[in-house]
């Protein structure tokens, strides 16, 4: 680590503490040339591994882009599209790997997106996963379906357990 004030490369941590809710290392560093603090944050660097195999850091404003597009005229708001994009950032990050496929930033867009929009979840999936006819559409339509007659069943058999 350089120092930021005289650039020397022996510098010395004074203390360390998880910061971002044990997402980042906060540490405290003191130059043994100069003397002056500094403070450093360590941070995972997600990268996003392409299909043509070129890599890049993940950024939340890209993933988020991509599902904006899909709910254009829908009514979800920019605070509903941060919060989606940190729940997409959470997923790749609990999977505990640094490098993630393209194809699993959109897995990990589909569940999330389905919970805030299901029109916004049939538009952008319809990309995703590559719907070729109406037949496709058909299909996903069906089961979104299915799963809310399952919810609904389930929420009505709990109200009568309660």
């Amino acid at each position: 680590m350089h120092c930021p004030f005289c650039k020397n490369t022996d510098t010395r941590v004074l203390d360390s503490r998880v910061a971002d809710e044990g997402g980042a290392i906060r540490r405290r560093r003191v130059c043994s040339a100069c003397e002056k603090r500094f403070t450093t944050i360590e941070q995972m660097q997600l990268t996003v591994l392409k299909r043509s195999g070129a890599t890049e850091p993940f950024t939340r404003e890209k993933a988020v882009a991509g599902v904006r597009k899909a709910c254009k005229g829908r009514p979800v708001s920019d605070d509903d599209l941060a919060r989606l994009g940190q729940q997409v950032e959470d997923t790749l990050r609990e999977a505990g790997s640094a490098e993630v496929a393209a194809h699993e930033v959109g897995l990990a867009v589909l569940e999330p997106l389905k919970a805030l929009d299901k029109v916004a979840y049939l538009r952008f999936a319809s990309v995703y996963k590559g719907f070729e006819s109406v037949d496709d559409f058909a299909a996903e339509i069906a089961g979104l379906m299915a799963a809310d007659a399952d919810d609904e069943l389930r929420e009505h058999t709990q109200n009568i357990e309660t």
